[in-house]
């Protein structure tokens, strides 16, 4: 008799760690333990050129989106100090854009598929502010959204309590994003610092804040062509308007900084 219980206590417990904490959907729940790649930002002065590159200017159309900034590569834009990536939306005329940023990739220089990829991260507020931890394929032959996009966190400064996690792909991209929103219970993104991850293996995508997992993408899930089974690379940024957010109003108050204190990948060898 204790021997089936004991047996029924362990089946229970393996079942527990592969539900969701958001919903009672079965989910499948991987560790990628073996750290591949770490900035700890404890270095003052400009982000380490081994790991970040930077978009520079408006591209088209506000980067597609129809953002206001021009991203720039500057001090005043983007630092590390005092143990933290620093990077801050200026309201400034600057090249013919109302505000300044900056965003930070991996491209060429970091790219990796599947495995955990996390940052700790406090958020800036205001209406029209944007920031995000995202990935984008490597895959240097195809164009957006062919090449899919996860958005590891993405938030809209005026709704503080609130991210969202989506994947974007061929026949579900901008508006048609596979998404979902996390709701931080009693508090708020900017207050504080929150880690933002996700776990990807060849069939799911997993998405946490802090330790809850929130949301599983799968195969399944999208109206298109699953196009994440390639490299993908990393960036950070901090978008001003845009039709995701709207543009700023007379109560947004500038500067406004997300503070990273850490970007982490971990790898699982039978996967990578």
């Amino acid at each position: 008799m204790q021997t089936l219980l004991f047996k029924y206590a362990f089946l229970v417990s393996i079942l527990l760690t592969i539900v969701s904490c958001s919903n009672d959907d079965t989910q499948t729940v991987a560790q990628f333990t073996e750290l591949v790649m770490q900035d700890e930002f404890d270095a003052d002065g400009v982000p380490d050129d081994s790991i970040w590159t930077y978009n520079i200017g408006t591209d088209t159309n506000g980067w597609g989106n129809n953002e206001l900034q021009y991203y720039t590569d500057r001090s005043d834009n983007v630092k590390v100090e005092n143990g933290v990536l620093v990077i801050t939306a200026k309201e400034e005329s600057f090249n013919g854009s109302p505000y300044t940023s900056a965003r930070l990739l991996t491209k060429g220089l970091f790219e990796q598929a599947y495995g955990r990829f996390e940052a700790r991260i406090q958020l800036p507020y205001g209406q029209g502010i944007w920031p995000a931890f995202w990935l984008l394929g490597a895959d240097k032959q195809e164009e957006w959204p062919q090449i899919g996009e996860i958005d590891i966190m993405e938030y809209r400064g005026q709704e503080p309590t609130k991210i969202s996690g989506s994947v974007h792909g061929p026949g579900y991209s901008a508006a048609e994003a596979i998404t979902k929103t996390y709701t931080l219970p009693n508090d708020r993104f900017d207050t504080g610092f929150h880690i933002f991850g996700i776990e990807w293996a060849p069939d799911y995508i997993n998405f946490y804040v802090d330790n809850v997992l929130y949301n599983q993408i799968t195969p399944g899930d999208v109206t298109g062509e699953w196009v994440f089974d390639q490299p993908f690379y990393i960036l950070l940024n901090v978008a001003v308007g845009g039709s995701f957010v709207g543009s700023p109003n007379n109560e947004t108050m500038f500067p406004q900084s997300m503070l990273v204190d850490y970007v982490r990948v971990y790898k699982n060898d039978n996967l990578n």
